[in-house]
């Protein structure tokens, strides 16, 4: 506990100074970037249907049924890539990455430490004028997460059921051997959103749970008191094919640290609940 309070005090108080005085171009340059780069989501409007069915019938795992209707009652942005290390060190101060490169997926990094670099961007993002007081970045949950990925598909893949064609959309265990990529080096799916499939696991806002009897259907995080895992998506560099899909569900102690690790934001209004404790 000791930990994750010094890690929020470390994220809130160390940024300002960081960017204080000169203010250097380069960090309002990396924010700016990060703003853009948010691909909007809008359920029920265009080519984003306002329902999906999440989960997988019979034949997959226990953990993806039973598959059933997700339905939103608003939208968010999803970020088009996994959040950088570039931005996750100005933002927290520090890079824990293994393999390093400012435009490279941020690894290392649990979900509390997640939770608070949402916080600390959130903050400098309003202090700055690039989001509105009432917005907020923050973690998907795993319905949003789902729906983003599949991009309007029901197949395996994003792009299809060809196992084949995973190598032009993912980093896994089957091409990731020797690379070290920036993030959006392989093929976007059919939303604009990259790395979804493979590359790193991506934390999701969700309490696991072993099955989705039960789960929300209007797309909300899930959550239990106290849980001892959170839920991983995506697969990752060091996984094979079929945790790539766009159904597999990962899951972890909240504080898991790996290679494999990494996350990728959604800015969305703050829930009516937040704003009116």
């Amino acid at each position: 506990m000791m930990r994750h309070l010094l890690l929020a005090t470390l994220i809130g108080s160390t940024l300002p100074a960081a960017l204080a005085g000169g203010d250097p171009p380069r960090g309002e340059q990396i924010l700016k970037r990060f703003v853009d780069e948010f691909v909007a989501i809008t359920p029920g409007e265009g080519k984003f249907p306002a329902s999906f069915t999440m989960g997988s019938g019979n034949g997959q795992p226990a953990q993806e049924q039973p598959a059933h209707k997700v339905t939103f009652k608003q939208g968010f942005a999803m970020a088009k890539y996994e959040v950088t290390q570039e931005l996750y060190e100005l933002i927290a101060g520090r890079n824990p990455s293994k393999w390093r490169g400012p435009r490279n997926s941020v690894e290392m990094v649990d979900w509390d430490e997640a939770n608070a670099f949402c916080r600390g961007v959130t903050a400098e993002l309003r202090k700055r004028k690039l989001i509105k007081e009432t917005e907020e970045i923050r973690l998907p949950s795993e319905a949003e997460w789902e729906y983003a990925c599949r991009a309007g598909t029901t197949t395996a893949f994003s792009f299809g059921d060809d196992v084949k064609d995973l190598g032009q959309y993912a980093w896994f265990t089957g091409n990731a051997k020797g690379n070290d990529p920036p993030v959006g080096v392989k093929k976007a799916n059919p939303w604009g959103l990259h790395d979804m499939h493979g590359y790193v696991w991506e934390w999701c806002a969700d309490a696991w749970h072993p099955d989705y009897k039960d789960a929300p259907a209007d797309g909300r995080p899930r959550q239990a008191a106290k849980p001892k895992e959170r839920v991983l998506r995506g697969g990752a560099w060091t996984t094979v094919a079929d945790e790539c899909r766009s159904a597999f569900r990962g899951h972890r102690p909240p504080q898991a640290r790996g290679p494999d690790i990494g996350f990728r934001c959604v800015r969305a209004a703050v829930a009516a609940e937040k704003e009116n404790p």
